[in-house]
């Protein structure tokens, strides 16, 4: 029985590949925190690495504050760049199938169309920056790699837009969002399906593949259909990037084409609407 190591367990997606884990017992699964799979500790990795022996890693784990990295900018170089580099080459050495998660934000949002994999990367703030550095880390020690960049993302786990601007709808009487940063949304268990497709198709075609739901959207239109699941009556505004100043900069223009997941391993992508009002019919559930 192989076994699945996936790191950043606690995260949005490592917890959605733990609830899809059910429907793969085929597989033996090795969910592991921070404390079993240290990303900020390089000196410990690799042994933690050897001792798990895994066949397969599903890595989610990443330093993903994006506005607290800019003042941390070397441990975000430790978790998303450094530790990405040890993982790729244990995965290399041992022959190891290795799913990497990156982002949009390697991009530097100047595109008027969706972006491919090919696009030129640009990064405008630090976490894109070490995101980018740990693909290219990766790549360079590793050629049989499958990195995976997505944006936005959001489930019924952990802190993220959806869950807080529910709450906000139901606390206040207006509420202004930015409307001037384009892309789409990414329901994490949309993309951890995603993820255990490509693992389960008999050819692995590394390299780097796009992955969100489809759509193209601003902040504030997806706040719009968050409004039209939950019937909140809130005043909804939109507002520029500059009435609500950030440490990091954002790319204004982020969304990802997804061809060439659909072409090579056949992944359907659902509708960002679709997957929102699954994410809240659960979410609905959990609360009530």
């Amino acid at each position: 029985m192989k076994k699945i190591l996936v790191t950043g367990a606690t995260g949005q997606l490592g917890s959605e590949l733990k609830v899809l884990s059910e429907s793969y017992s085929q597989f033996e699964w090795f969910f592991a925190d921070r404390t079993m799979v240290s990303l900020d500790n390089l000196s410990i990795l690799q042994n933690q690495l050897e001792g798990i022996h895994p066949d397969i890693i599903l890595n989610c784990g990443a330093y993903t504050a994006v506005d607290k990295a800019e003042a941390e900018a070397e441990l975000a170089d430790v978790i998303n760049h450094q530790a990405i580099k040890i993982i790729a080459e244990h995965a290399n050495k041992h022959q190891i199938k290795l799913i990497h998660i990156s982002t949009d934000y390697v991009f530097d949002g100047t595109s008027a169309v969706a972006l491919t994999e090919e696009a030129i990367t640009e990064p405008i703030n630090v976490y894109g920056a070490t995101k980018r550095a740990g693909e290219l880390a990766a790549l360079a020690v590793n050629p049989d790699i499958l990195i995976i960049r997505t944006s936005w993302v959001y489930s019924r786990f952990g802190n993220n837009f959806v869950k807080t601007m529910q709450r906000l709808l139901k606390e206040r009487d207006t509420l202004g969002v930015v409307n001037d940063q384009i892309g789409s949304p990414t329901y994490a268990a949309d993309l951890a399906e995603a993820m255990m497709d490509v693992l389960n198709n008999e050819n692995w075609v590394p390299g780097i593949y796009n992955y969100s739901n489809e759509g193209e959207i601003s902040w504030y239109e997806f706040v719009l259909a968050i409004q039209e699941i939950t019937g909140d009556t809130c005043e909804v505004r939109g507002i520029p990037s500059s009435s609500y100043p950030t440490p990091a900069k954002r790319p204004a223009f982020s969304l990802l084409d997804k061809s060439k997941i659909k072409e090579v391993y056949g992944i359907t992508v659902p509708g960002y609407k679709e997957s929102l009002r699954k994410c809240m019919g659960l979410l609905r559930i959990e609360t009530n």
